[in-house]
């Protein structure tokens, strides 16, 4: 009986080991959105919307206590609000869904009201294009660690250029330089877990058969 359960455990194992771990894209066409693409982006956008209006009632504290120290290092309060863009890509998984789901919530944001009023609608275009760059560089065919961190950095790079030129106008170059790689480090490496976190949580709660992380998510049910 100890045998077998154990040459059993070591199969289902073994198994496990051998069981290929695929990227499952969208549907072809890429650039066709069906519209339980568009609805979810929608949902995604208005919730994060909120969470970044949130978000924004009480990042100053700890920011300005952070910056006190070194004014770039202010950049590390910033990188939750790139996190819509990331989960709106490794959900949808076609062309335009960081940059819809990252303005959209900037949008939502802005008309609840927010300090930097519709101004964080800049902001949101430029945080979604970067992270798109990221998965588009790879074809949109690949949602692992790769295009995460590089379209992370990206549009956390996008943001700090843009707010050297808003925000940070009496910065030298060290500072501004600082901050391009403090905040778009801390989206590659936070917003890409907390992101991946959130579309595994919804994925294996079954939110998301419709769409890729779901099959992904069923298909390694089965193997297990």
């Amino acid at each position: 009986m100890s045998n077998t359960t154990s040459h059993g455990t070591s199969s289902d194992l073994s198994a496990r080991t051998r069981a290929p771990r695929r990227t499952i894209t969208a549907t072809p066409p890429l650039l066709r959105w069906r519209t339980i693409d568009l609805l979810t982006c929608a949902f995604l956008g208005v919730a994060f919307g909120v969470a970044y209006w949130a978000w924004g009632l009480v990042y100053a504290a700890p920011s300005n206590a952070v910056s006190a120290v070194f004014p770039p290092l202010g950049a590390l309060l910033n990188w939750p609000w790139l996190v819509a863009g990331i989960v709106g890509m490794l959900i949808i998984r076609r062309p335009g869904a960081a940059v819809f789901t990252e303005v959209l919530a900037a949008v939502v944001s802005a008309l609840i009201g927010t300090q930097w009023g519709w101004t964080t609608l800049v902001s949101g275009l430029v945080q979604g294009l970067g992270v798109e760059l990221g998965f588009a560089l790879f074809g949109y065919a690949v949602y692992r660690w790769a295009p995460l961190l590089i379209g992370g950095f990206l549009g956390g790079a996008f943001e700090a250029v843009y707010e050297w030129y808003s925000y940070w106008t009496d910065w030298g170059w060290g500072y501004k330089i600082a901050y391009l790689f403090l905040l778009g480090g801390s989206v590659a490496v936070f917003g890409s877990l907390l992101a991946l976190g959130l579309t595994s949580a919804l994925a294996q709660a079954g939110a998301l058969g419709a769409f890729p992380p779901g099959q992904e998510a069923r298909e390694r049910q089965a193997v297990a």
